[in-house]
């Protein structure tokens, strides 16, 4: 088969760097570029312009590429054309971004979604669990993300940006990922590392961030575990009324937080069995996702399979 059909560009785009993978049909990653977003979001013309001439050197250095995928974190119109809210990039709200690359490069096709439907939807091709066709992706990182996927497609809802989880409102009427983000996870640790103070250990006086976190979790830290209880507690709770609404039965968590999933899922599904009846329970899967720092890589390159025949 030609190469031309067989190796597909994917771009994840973050608030400070691009992830750009070679992904060949299989999912793996064949060369892979990170590259500093400063440049961008500093140009003159604006961060749009500046990305679409700064893919030129990758076309030159892949010219096998005819197919590109590119994840964007927020919101995007439903014809997957034009960034509309990007909190991390703002002067990329409202650019059609579609045009102006295919306008630049009219022998590429481009493929734009929201980053953690990307991420779901690489999970469904390229996960090694095999994914059913209808499943909830949680991503866990500076935010909350998430997604429907729906008869192997992303549900996008009437507008195009359905499944925003992590701007329900939770405790005290916070937003999820104002609470349990990575700013909230932090939040909950100092809280836990005052009130106690001789079960913190070597937290005490650490500079604290989620890899620790994790890290003296697997310890048996009793500070760091009781900060994952309560995670899961709150996380449960979301997932008790999104799968009273979507009627789902396989869960999965995506993103640099859920590397700590196995210390919130007891408590997590505690809450879930607790509140949901017989009928979601007894075919409820809660799962870790398997990409995990390539997610976002092979999730944007994977949207070249949609619709495609792929």
């Amino acid at each position: 088969m030609d190469n031309a059909v067989t190796h597909f560009l994917g771009v994840d785009v973050g608030g400070t760097h691009l992830k750009i993978g070679l992904v060949d049909k299989g999912g793996e990653i064949l060369d892979f570029q990170k590259e500093d977003t400063t440049p961008f979001r500093d140009h003159q013309e604006g961060f749009g312009p500046a990305f679409i001439d700064g893919l030129a050197k990758y076309f030159v250095k892949y010219p096998e590429v005819e197919k590109v995928g590119i994840g964007l974190p927020g919101l995007i119109s439903k014809d997957r054309t034009t960034p509309l809210e990007i909190p991390a990039i703002p002067s990329l709200n409202n650019f059609n971004l579609k045009e102006g690359l295919e306008k630049a490069y009219p022998d590429k096709e481009f493929f734009l979604e929201n980053d953690a439907a990307a991420a779901a939807i690489g999970e469904f091709y390229f996960g090694k669990d095999d994914p059913a066709d209808n499943f909830l992706f949680i991503t866990m990182g500076t935010g909350i993300g998430s997604a429907l996927v729906l008869d192997g497609e992303v549900f996008k809802g009437s507008r195009g940006n359905a499944m925003e989880m992590g701007h329900m409102l939770s405790k005290g009427s916070a937003r999820l990922e104002t609470l349990i983000g990575r700013r909230g996870i932090l939040d909950i640790l100092e809280r836990m590392i005052a009130a106690y103070p001789n079960k913190a250990g070597r937290l005490i006086g650490a500079e604290l961030g989620t890899h620790l976190l994790v890290d003296t979790a697997k310890e048996g830290n009793e500070v760091s575990l009781m900060v994952f209880k309560e995670v899961g507690i709150m996380l449960g709770e979301a997932i008790v009324s999104t799968i009273r609404i979507l009627d789902v039965t396989e869960v999965y968590f995506g993103g640099g937080i859920s590397a700590g999933l196995e210390f919130m899922l007891p408590e997590m599904e505690r809450t879930i069995r607790q509140y949901l009846t017989s009928y979601y329970n007894k075919d409820l899967v809660l799962r870790k996702a398997t990409l995990e720092n390539n997610a976002g890589t092979l999730g944007a390159a994977a949207l070249c399979f949609m619709g495609s025949g792929l």
